[in-house]
């Protein structure tokens, strides 16, 4: 299992990014998947998680309208937009298999800036 996140950077608040998540080596295509954070000094969270159609998507209470979960198979990808960003969203982020993240890749950083 290769997942391989990108798209991080340094952000004002209030701006906007866009994360990327390769997926390799396993059936991404019928794969519930799932974005986790960590913020330093603090567990692993839930952000995000969408269905093998995309047909389903939920997210963690703090982000609720201001990230969308998305997918495409064809390319054995995922994202995630995350608009009108706030300083508590700094924190490493990760594509994972699973709600806990115990199935992750290598993650990305998001430094949201006052």
């Amino acid at each position: 299992v290769q997942l391989q996140a990108s798209g991080g950077g340094l952000v004002q608040s209030g701006g906007s990014l866009r994360l990327s998540c390769a997926a390799s080596g396993f059936a991404f295509t019928t794969a519930w998947m799932y974005w986790v954070r960590q913020a330093p000094g603090k567990e692993i969270e839930y952000v995000s998680s969408i269905d093998p159609d995309s047909t389903q998507t939920y997210y963690e209470d703090s982000v609720k309208g201001r990230f969308t979960i998305s997918r495409d198979n064809a390319k054995n990808t995922l994202h995630l937009q995350m608009n009108r960003l706030k300083l508590e969203d700094t924190a490493q982020y990760y594509c994972a298999r699973d709600y806990f993240g115990r199935i992750r890749g290598q993650g990305t950083q998001v430094t949201v800036s006052s």
